[in-house]
């Protein structure tokens, strides 16, 4: 299983977000999910929000990542004014 991490330092509008989350959820071959950083093991957490792509496997993740509906999520996150996320990929086991 892979995942597209995007931690952002600042919660993002939520009605904008939930705008966003809409495009994001057309990436083929993903499960889509967001939510807030309720808290960390010590002291505040880093990070305020918190979302995610999740594909099936390395073709789905390839496929997906490369696809014009993550292109134009970046260009709409980018439109709206969204803080600027940390984005990172991980492969689970």
């Amino acid at each position: 299983m892979y995942r597209v991490i995007v931690l952002y330092e600042q919660e993002p509008d939520a009605s904008a977000y939930s705008e966003h989350a809409e495009l994001c959820r057309q990436v083929p071959g993903s499960v889509f999910r967001h939510g807030k950083v309720t808290g960390a093991p010590m002291g505040e957490p880093r990070h305020a929000y918190y979302a995610e792509w999740e594909f099936a496997d390395e073709g789905s993740f390839r496929a997906g990542t490369r696809s014009d509906e993550v292109m134009a999520s970046g260009k709409d996150a980018y439109k709206r004014g969204f803080p600027q996320p940390a984005v990172e990929f991980a492969e689970v086991s």
